[in-house]
């Protein structure tokens, strides 16, 4: 018999997810506002030894066959087991790194239960070159290699592949890195999916498996209502439909890639009904089922008039001493060591003073920053860090809440009041229920933002209360807005409303009422226009979608038809018109640039930071609010532009020559390529290409990077998008291949 010991709870590091939203129409149907929090690990300690290391090596190994074998016993480490909360199923961590000729492989695994279940994967692969754009596995061969990893793994379950599953990645795809796919599949009992028990595959355009997440739950011990005792669908339909309130809304679309704003009016289902019980035909609310329907809440303003602000501005010091006034400790085995202050402008638009800091204890430690607004002195974001520590220090905070949700209310009004009053005005209570966190006792509420008597969707004053009525967190999502459109051209409520009732559907699913309960229930899901993240927008009366789906134009060419829609997929290239565009047309020098950096690395362009005065400006054509400033100066930063005159030429074209130079700069041989009286070209119109690049284009045309036709460079022809999109692959290929990349 083993004998398992809790000695202490390891919190892991989890955040409130601040300035998202959720109704009806944006939910994903697979989840609801009552999402399981990121749960806690107790560590575990026994006097016998469960599993060996070796154990789950072989286990690891039965489920890849032949992947791990250039790995060695040495070449993994095993972690303790642990359990989560109501949850006492032991779990297993393995990790495992080598390099292999200059390369990593690494990864982890972890197991659960007996049998040792896997319920997490992720690997880094040692080759990844035919992951790369064009992938050696498409979409569908992806797909079936997930099916076929999931019917080893699920020992019999019944789990269905997801088709309504947005990915959360970045919105640019560069060619240095491998192709993913990433497949959702959902357990079902009865073929009715459960809600929070998902797993989650990805697989790289070499067909190989480098990440699996699966939901931590407690399987054998949950429970599930008769699904032959369910209400017909359309009896709750037309129940729903009959009931059914909208709500006006502002909606801020940021581009965090130009740092633009897109402001529109949008109706949506009110929020507070989140699906029916399928057998009672009860509604149900964040607070639970009801038999009367949720009402709508008024606007109610917190206050009427503007509050003055805690200061008038502040500078770094008093800053400073706000927040070390703030920071008190919450034991005294705690110590907060302030150890950066600096002033910059949050993804808001508002001026801050950031100071981070570190809350130390014992031989341990953990980082977190606040954020006070440079003009006003108040605190505008926080997050408790010291109640996440005090379990290992042996003082357990209190978790079992006595507030109700009317005492959180009081208690937020309290702090938003406190800390702050300057920003009051343009928020109303809470016109949501609280949601109740069961794992700590604590209340996440939200005070909407209004315009105009409109409520703006996600932007608010996020406010947490633990389960002792102390401030958990704070964020205020205010952002600055020039103008805001005018209702006056939107359609109506009741227009609306008729619109609303013919998109609407319902999607059966089993769903827990209380998170801490092995129970299921059978809810009946609204969606709208079959579109769990859609919108329907007020002035012109059509749905939209958060998530729209590529693009299904097709770009036409003979001979770089695949790469230059890949690029366009990928949002590398964007034209402004697919169906207008034309591969064989010249690029010129700015949009060339703007490809090659946006294919080889990540960055924000045209985000303009008026915080930094002592932003570089190369050419006198392009200061930092140009739209091509951040791709142009962070080209010279690589050395890929080379500044030699006051201007940059945006619009004229660039010759295969100059494209050649380019590449081979981003590769880093520039030194060797400059040394043109060693190279010898032998093509035919060789004697065309200019001295200073003789260099460049023969390591060029070595590599496979920019070749000939019919033994002609062409060395001053103008360059194609299509010779960019063509050229651009291998380059990408050689990049990833060596290791070595754009660095930032």
């Amino acid at each position: 018999m083993v004998i398992l010991k809790k000695f202490g709870i390891v919190l892991t590091s989890s955040a409130l997810s601040f300035g998202m939203f959720a109704s009806i129409a944006n939910a994903n149907t697979s989840t609801t506002v009552m999402e399981q929090p990121e749960k806690v690990q107790i560590q575990m300690v026994s006097k016998e030894t469960v599993f060996t290391k070796a154990d789950l090596i072989k286990k690891l190994k039965s489920l890849f066959p032949n992947k791990f074998d250039q790995l060695s016993n040495s070449d993994f480490q095993m972690g303790g087991g642990y359990t989560y909360p109501n949850d006492d199923t032991v779990r297993y961590d393995l990790y495992f790194s080598k390099t292999i000729n200059g390369k990593q492989l690494n990864g982890n695994v972890v197991f659960v239960g007996k049998d040792l279940e896997i319920e997490h994967f992720s690997f880094q692969p040692l080759n990844q070159k035919e992951a790369l754009f064009p992938a050696k596995v498409s979409k569908d061969e992806a797909m079936d290699i997930a099916k076929g990893f999931m019917k080893k793994i699920v020992d019999g379950e019944e789990y269905q592949l997801e088709s309504n599953n947005p990915l959360y990645y970045y919105s640019k795809q560069i060619l240095t890195e491998p192709v993913r796919y990433s497949f959702s599949f959902t357990r079902t009992k009865n073929k009715v999916s459960i809600a929070e028990q998902r797993v989650e595959v990805t697989v790289l355009g070499n067909g190989e498996i480098v990440s699996l997440y699966m939901n931590p739950v407690k399987k054998n011990s949950s429970t599930f209502e008769d699904i032959k005792k369910i209400k017909e669908s359309k009896v709750i339909l037309d129940k729903v439909k009959e009931n059914l309130t909208v709500d006006l809304q502002y909606q801020i679309e940021t581009d965090y890639q130009t740092g633009e704003q897109r402001i529109q009016l949008v109706y949506l289902p009110t929020t507070k009904l989140i699906g029916v019980q399928a057998i009672s035909g009860k509604w149900l609310t964040a607070n639970g089922y009801t038999t009367v329907f949720p009402e709508k809440r008024k606007i109610e303003k917190i206050t009427a008039k503007p509050l003055p602000s805690k200061n008038n501005g502040v500078t770094v010091e008093e800053a400073k001493k706000i927040a070390e006034k703030f920071l008190k400790p919450k034991s005294d085995k705690f110590k907060i060591n302030i150890h950066s202050v600096e002033e910059v402008e949050n993804f808001s638009g508002q001026e801050v003073i950031r100071i981070g800091y570190m809350v130390n204890y014992g031989n341990g430690g953990s980082g977190a920053s606040l954020e006070i607004n440079k003009l006003t002195g108040e605190i505008i974001q926080y997050y408790d860090v010291m109640n996440q520590l005090l379990n290992p220090l042996g003082e357990k905070p209190k978790q079992e809440s006595t507030l109700t949700q009317k005492e959180a209310v009081a208690q937020a009004l309290k702090y938003v009041k406190q800390y702050v009053p300057s920003y009051l005005h343009n928020y109303s209570m809470p016109v949501e229920d609280a949601y109740f966190d069961e794992y700590s006792g604590s209340y996440n509420l939200t005070f909407p933002r209004v315009v105009n008597g409109i409520m703006v969707l996600g932007d608010q004053i996020n406010v947490g209360i633990a389960a002792d009525g102390s401030l958990n967190s704070l964020y205020v999502n205010y952002q600055e807005v020039e103008k805001w459109p005018s209702s006056d051209k939107v359609i109506s409520e009741a227009d609306a409303k008729a619109i609303l009732k013919n998109s609407l559907s319902l999607k059966l699913q089993y769903m827990k009422q209380d998170i801490m309960d092995q129970h299921y229930d059978l809810v009946y899901l609204p969606v709208f226009n079959e579109n769990s993240f859609g919108f329907l927008d007020a002035t012109t009366g059509k749905w939209n979608s958060l998530y729209p789906e590529t693009n299904p134009i097709v770009i036409k060419h003979p001979w770089a038809e695949e790469e230059l829609n890949y690029l366009i997929s990928a949002k590398i290239l964007e034209p402004k018109d697919n169906k207008a565009f034309n591969g064989d047309a010249s690029v010129s020098k700015g949009e060339a640039i703007k490809v090659i950096m946006s294919s080889l690395t990540y960055f924000y362009e045209g985000m303009y930071n008026e915080q930094n005065e002592n932003m570089n400006q190369t050419f006198e054509n392009i200061d930092p609010k140009h739209p091509s400033y951040q791709v142009i100066e962070r080209a010279v930063e690589a050395g890929i532009i080379k500044p030699n005159s006051k201007t940059f030429d945006l619009e004229s074209p660039v010759t295969k020559e100059e494209l050649a130079a380019w590449y081979i700069r981003v590769l880093g041989l520039e030194q060797a390529a400059k040394h043109s009286s060693i190279y010898k070209l032998d093509f035919a119109d060789a004697n065309k290409v200019q001295k200073e690049y003789t260099g460049y284009v023969a390591i060029a045309n070595s590599m496979g990077i920019l070749t000939t036709e019919q033994n002609q460079f062409n060395p001053a022809r103008e360059v194609t998008y299509a010779d960019l999109a063509v050229s651009i692959i291998p380059l990408a290929h050689a990049i990833a291949e060596k290791g070595y990349g754009l660095r930032y």
